[in-house]
């Protein structure tokens, strides 16, 4: 049996999931205020929201066949801004340590040196690995576990630690997704050096 072929990317930017996808991306504000003014339930409303129209641009980029470069693009951008502002809101407000904070963002900030770097080069950025979505994953479990935790203070005694687990393997699974990315990054230069190097294919005796 013949297997099913990906449907390419396109070039569109006005389709049904970039629509969504850009509706995902204005509610970051919303989600970040919400969640600093203590607004837990509402904010985890929201959140919830995101991760329907996550699920639901997806299913409707393959079913309607509109995959496009720029909606593969939002989606992951999405995740990262949401995990930003639940990290945030949870860092103000004292409800996660800020060692965690700053580890998950050195990565973030880590991996935005290394897409400048291979837009230098004329390289397009990688895809999300197999890590790094379960990465995501585990943040998007343990961080909504500490806004229960303080949503529902009766269920702190086992939200609030179990949440800050899940939290910490997230934050280890995302800096080894950043490591694999460093290190495609470190091939990709070398290999383009290669390719641009004039001596290079003189190099062998």
């Amino acid at each position: 049996m013949a297997q099913r072929e990906e449907p390419e990317a396109s070039d569109r930017i006005l389709t049904v999931p970039n629509i969504l996808s850009f509706l995902r991306l204005a509610l970051v504000p919303v989600f970040l205020i919400l969640l600093v003014e203590g607004e837990d339930l509402i904010a985890l409303a929201v959140l919830a929201l995101s991760g329907f129209t996550d699920f639901l641009d997806g299913y409707l980029a393959r079913r309607l066949n509109q995959v496009s470069k720029l909606g593969q693009l939002l989606d992951p951008a999405a995740d990262r801004l949401y995990i930003l502002a639940a990290l945030l809101g949870l860092g103000w407000r004292d409800l996660i340590p800020l060692w965690v904070v700053i580890v998950i963002l050195a990565r973030d900030i880590m991996l935005i040196i290394l897409a400048a770097w291979l837009a230098k080069i004329g390289h397009g950025a990688f895809p999300v690995n197999w890590v790094g979505k379960w990465a995501t994953a585990f943040l998007f479990v343990g961080l909504p576990l500490l806004m229960l935790a303080a949503a529902f203070p009766a269920t702190a005694a086992f939200t609030q630690p179990v949440g800050l687990v899940i939290t910490i393997v997230g934050a280890a699974l995302y800096w080894w997704a950043g490591g694999l990315y460093l290190l495609q990054t470190v091939r990709a230069t070398r290999k383009r050096k290669g390719q641009t190097d004039p001596q290079s294919d003189t190099l062998e005796p």
